[in-house]
């Protein structure tokens, strides 16, 4: 083998980056303009989006990034590991943004036991748990003396 090589670019990367620097609000005026025209020497066209396109993604990210904000908020309020000023803090915004964020207390203890056994159950019959974990589950299970498996 040669030690040198030369490297060569796949032209559909190439027009598939292009466009995205077409159509990437990030990118400045000029090299949105050096990709195009690179596209139309390519023989390519960037496919323009309308500015109400443009605005309507951008609204679904931004609302997107706030629910997932509001779950790490959520998530925050009961980790051990998050000190009680941050849990406070947490609990403020979570109320400022009309969000319940007290743990569901509102099962019983044999309500949570079912649960729980149940997901011992369905882990038994699911392809993707390991053989460890099912044995494991069949000891939980026969060890609360279950013994109907199905």
């Amino acid at each position: 083998m040669s030690g040198t090589s030369e490297h060569t670019k796949d032209t559909a990367r190439v027009i598939a980056g292009l466009k995205a620097a077409v159509h990437n609000p990030n990118v400045s005026g000029e090299a949105k303009e050096n990709a195009l025209k690179r596209l139309e020497e390519m023989g390519q066209s960037a496919d323009p989006i309308t500015p109400a396109q443009t605005k309507a993604t951008q609204s679904a990210a931004a609302e997107a990034h706030e629910k997932n904000v509001l779950r790490g908020y959520k998530a925050a309020t009961s980790n051990p590991h998050v000190s009680e000023e941050a849990k406070k803090h947490a609990r403020e915004v979570l109320d400022a943004a009309g969000i319940q964020h007290e743990l569901d207390t509102s099962h019983s203890e044999e309500e949570h036991r079912h649960r729980v056994l149940a997901g011992y159950k369905a882990a038994i019959h699911n392809p993707n748990v390991s053989a460890a974990a099912k044995e494991h589950a069949r000891e939980f299970l026969a060890d609360s003396g279950v013994t109907d498996l199905d």
